[in-house]
């Protein structure tokens, strides 16, 4: 179901959904990838592109021998995008068209894609399968007693301003009363207000954080030295990093922000991929784990697989038999999404990963339930 976070809208495909277009298969079935834009401005040149995609796909049928009806009918249902305008009123980074006889699913997706037009008996689904684990980078959070600024990174670099909805007189948090009784215990305050302050301060501004970074969206603080404790003791985000980006905020200018945010997260990324580089090396050795294809084709007939991690670029041919073997099969067949459908019909999670944070440099990664023989 379409959903809207922070300027782009996405369609994310459930599995049934997803299980539905891997299972498709028709003659004429269109596959159109193109680049959008979130921006409104930016809408009708990504139309006319999209029309001159659909002239493209047209011309491309016209010249197989798919009955003329049936033609015009794909191109009817891809016509019928143009004109759709609450699917223009919010756009993504991308759209992802699909059209067969008696049928049509557009998807606006939050990466780049290559624009493409594909013809063939099924759809080429490989940019939907890097939807589900396609998340925003991150939300970055500048804080000092001057400033309290959230910002949103995306994953094309951008960043987006999510202004907070503070208290008009938050700014007196720090301010003391000057009287007789109170001068010692202000001098024992110093510039900075006591740690009461601070936190009451953060506890402030925290609430208003979590009500708009999703749960499970990394948050990133760039914060003054005397609050950095006080706001980490306040919060209850679920994903709040330990790294900190080592600026103070009010120095901090949007280019050297998003360079060290995008570095907290491409090493957090790092140690993760790491991590489970270990543990599937620990599996592989008790035979639960491998990335031989034979090996996972095998495993993903018989419903062993638990979790499936795939180079969202590679290009596999081939299909898998009813004996789990990898065999020949039609020009346009992709043994990386057979395999992945069996997984998702067996319950079991799929990933789209770069080749590099998969191991021994073949394109699957399977960590099994149990341990399965290869065919011979």
């Amino acid at each position: 179901m379409p959903y809207r976070r922070h300027m782009l809208t996405v369609d994310i495909p459930e599995d049934g959904q997803l299980l539905d277009l891997l299972a498709h298969r028709h003659p004429a079935s269109v596959t159109i990838a193109i680049g959008s834009s979130p921006k409104p401005t930016d809408h009708e040149r990504v139309r006319i592109a999209l029309r001159d995609a659909i002239d493209d796909a047209a011309e491309r049928l016209a010249q197989t021998d798919i009955p003329k009806d049936e033609q015009k009918e794909v191109v009817s249902q891809l016509r019928a995008t143009l004109d759709d305008d609450g699917f223009w009123e919010h756009q993504s980074q991308s759209i992802l068209l699909l059209a067969a006889p008696g049928r049509r699913e557009a998807f606006r997706l939050p990466f780049d894609v290559e624009d493409r037009v594909t013809i063939g008996s099924r759809f080429a689904l490989r940019a939907l399968l890097r939807a589900p684990h396609h998340h925003h980078c991150a939300f970055v959070l500048q804080l000092s007693k001057r400033k309290a600024r959230l910002t949103e990174l995306l994953a094309d670099g951008r960043l987006v301003e999510h202004p907070l909805v503070l208290p008009d007189d938050i700014e007196f948090t720090f301010i003391h009363a000057e009287n007789a009784g109170q001068a010692d215990r202000d001098r024992a305050r110093g510039s900075d207000g006591d740690q009461s302050e601070r936190e009451r301060y953060c506890k402030i501004v925290q609430d208003e954080v979590v009500r708009i970074v999703p749960r499970g969206t990394p948050l990133i603080l760039a914060t003054s030295e005397d609050l950095s404790a006080a706001y980490r003791s306040r919060s209850t985000h679920d994903a709040l990093l330990d790294a900190a980006i080592p600026a103070h905020p009010d120095s901090l200018d949007d280019n050297r922000l998003v360079e060290e945010a995008c570095a907290i997260l491409e090493e957090r990324k790092k140690a993760a991929t790491e991590t489970w580089k270990e543990h599937f090396g620990e599996l592989r050795s008790q035979g639960l784990a491998t990335s031989r294809v034979s090996e996972v084709a095998a495993a993903a007939a018989a419903a062993a697989i638990s979790e499936l991690r795939f180079d969202a670029g590679a290009d596999v041919p081939g299909k898998i038999d009813e004996f789990g073997r990898v065999v020949a099969d039609s020009d346009d067949s992709a043994l990386v999404e057979d395999v992945v459908a069996h997984v998702l019909q067996s319950g079991g999670q799929v990933r789209a990963v770069r080749r590099e944070e998969l191991t021994d440099g073949g394109p699957f990664a399977a960590v099994l339930r149990f341990a399965v023989p290869t065919p011979s």
